[in-house]
């Protein structure tokens, strides 16, 4: 994965005001790092930070042919980079490796790639490293020693002067629990060992992602990461290569989206099981996301420049903290010598761009770096009074969630200042009951209620829309009945089965509650509107 940016920096001569504020940014900065080894930093501080530090920077492949002049982003607006992939070495699992082809002084005398980071620094820009990726071992997973897996992390850290690092974790990277177990370890005392001295190390945990979120192996290896004392700078999720996950009616941008959203609401769990209340805003300054510009590995999955000025549009409005790509490398138009685009090339996008035109519509209003952000500390939010108060049906859009009420697909209910959407009948779920897979719960959160709302008028079917049910009667498929005040029609040919079997076994039972949209449209039909 990659990212870069190019847009022209507007000089401005700082005024009186300008410079105070300035002033006290880096004075807070510095507090943050004396701070952080105590574990003491005013919460308002973090959330005003977060904001201003939101920022974007391109994966770099750096062992691609042909070879990415990265220090040249050094002449654009966004002049950070991360750099990939940091692995395991075939023939020394504890070394680090770049790309399991070149130690880091092969890498240095090879590619050049010391002087080049140093390059990019001179014109004010700065790197993080990405550990792990698809392709090899993560170091973790090669380094069964603790105490030569930290040597290795830190030999990293140290050669690039590094304040923030990437886990890019991947098949077996994700899946061995020993390996995330041991890297979990590892880095949560490299990072506290750091903040003792007052210098900072940001990390950041990249993972696969659906529409539907993480996967069971990604928030396992979030929880690792936080049950050790890692504080995250957040979950940057890959949104790309959805596969099967990618429903008929999904673009690559909404199947985007809904992927952030889960994300988030996952990521708010987690943080709750180990003791830390974050708010939604700070958990989405948390929150990452990395498309892969142009042609997916699925030929069908081409993500496009309307799509990367949405999502950035998107991401702006959330309050993600961070925005990457993959990768800067393929941030150009294919030549006419490239005969298939809808194959995923390492060196250009697939699709008709100029370069860098990724880079600007992903980046644009992205003011962060790399090396501010990294001096951001995590502390429990605090519980705001309109979070305590009950819900109040006289300013809430919805009715109230009662766990006595059967709620028809599309029903909207509010639960703790949130609007939830039934995704199918349910009774008695509670809609903000913690399960962090989207498949277990049968409520999907649309947002919070905002200021001034008042009640909406939901519509329902009058009591004689339909006849009721009768125990003894015979219904063929399609027939519809009203049992309990709720709607129902029959899938099947049934006799003396209740539709309350519905609410049991929705499976093997004859009869199926209308849906909100069914029931819009009898009444649009009984007011003659069809």
């Amino acid at each position: 994965m990659t990212r870069v940016t190019k847009i022209q920096v507007e000089e401005r001569r700082l005024s009186l005001f300008r410079l105070t504020i300035l002033c006290m940014i880096i004075a807070g900065l510095f507090t943050g790092g004396f701070l952080g080894a105590t574990g003491k930093i005013g919460n308002l501080w973090v959330s005003r930070a977060a904001a201003q530090n939101q920022w974007f920077a391109p994966y770099v492949d750096v062992t691609a042919t042909p070879m990415f002049m990265f220090q040249n982003l050094g002449s654009t607006e966004h002049k950070d980079a991360v750099l990939a992939f940091i692995v395991s070495d075939p023939t020394n699992p504890c070394a680090p490796s770049w790309g399991g082809v070149y130690t880091l002084n092969q890498a240095s005398e090879t590619l050049d790639l010391d002087r080049r980071i140093a390059r990019l620094h001179q014109q004010g820009g700065s790197v993080a490293v990405s550990f792990g990726g698809v392709k090899n071992n993560e170091l973790a997973v090669g380094c069964t020693s603790t105490d030569e897996l930290l040597s290795a992390y830190q030999s990293v850290i140290d050669r690039y002067n590094l304040t923030t690092i990437d886990l890019d974790l991947e098949n077996s990277g994700l899946t061995d629990t020993a390996a995330g177990n041991r890297r979990a370890e590892v880095i949560a005392k490299l990072q506290s060992e750091r903040r003792a001295v007052g210098k900072q190390l940001a990390v950041w945990v990249t993972l696969p992602v659906s529409p539907q979120g993480l996967s069971q192996d990604g928030t396992n290896a979030v929880e690792q990461l936080l049950e050790n004392g890692v504080d995250l700078a957040g979950v940057n999720v890959m949104t790309m290569d959805y596969g099967s996950s990618l429903s008929s009616d999904q673009t690559m941008l909404t199947a985007s989206e809904n992927a952030l959203i889960q994300t988030q609401r996952q990521l708010k769990i987690l943080y709750k099981r180990v003791g830390i209340h974050l708010s939604d805003k700070t958990l989405w300054s948390k929150i990452g996301a990395t498309p892969m510009i142009g042609q997916n590995d699925f030929r069908n999955e081409v993500f496009t420049l309307n799509d990367a000025q949405a999502l950035n549009e998107f991401a702006h409005s959330r309050g993600v903290g961070r925005m990457s790509m993959w990768s800067v490398n393929r941030d150009i138009m294919c030549g006419s010598n490239y005969v298939d685009v809808g194959i995923v090339s390492d060196a250009c996008s697939g699709v008709e761009q100029t370069q860098f035109g990724f880079s600007d519509l992903l980046g644009m209003n992205f003011k962060g770096d790399i090396v501010t952000s990294a001096g951001l500390i995590t502390t429990s939010d605090q519980v705001s009074a309109s979070e305590q108060e009950p819900d109040n049906p006289e300013t809430s859009p919805y009715q109230i969630w009662s766990p006595t009420v059967m709620y028809l697909e599309g029903d909207k209910v509010v639960r703790h200042h949130n609007v939830y959407e039934a995704k199918w009948w349910t009774k008695g779920d509670v809609p903000d009951n913690p399960v962090l897979q989207s498949w277990e719960t049968p409520w999907n959160l649309i947002g919070p209620v905002m200021p001034g709302e008042k009640p909406i008028p939901q519509p329902t079917l009058p009591k004689d829309a339909y006849p009721s049910w009768i125990e003894t009667a015979k219904y063929e498929a399609g027939q519809r009945v009203i049992f309990e005040e709720v709607p129902y029609q029959a899938k099947w040919m049934s006799q003396g089965e209740s539709p309350a079997s519905a609410l049991s076994d929705s499976d093997s039972s004859a009869w199926a509650p209308l849906t909100q949209a069914q029931i819009n449209a009898v009444l649009s039909k009984l007011e003659g509107k069809e």
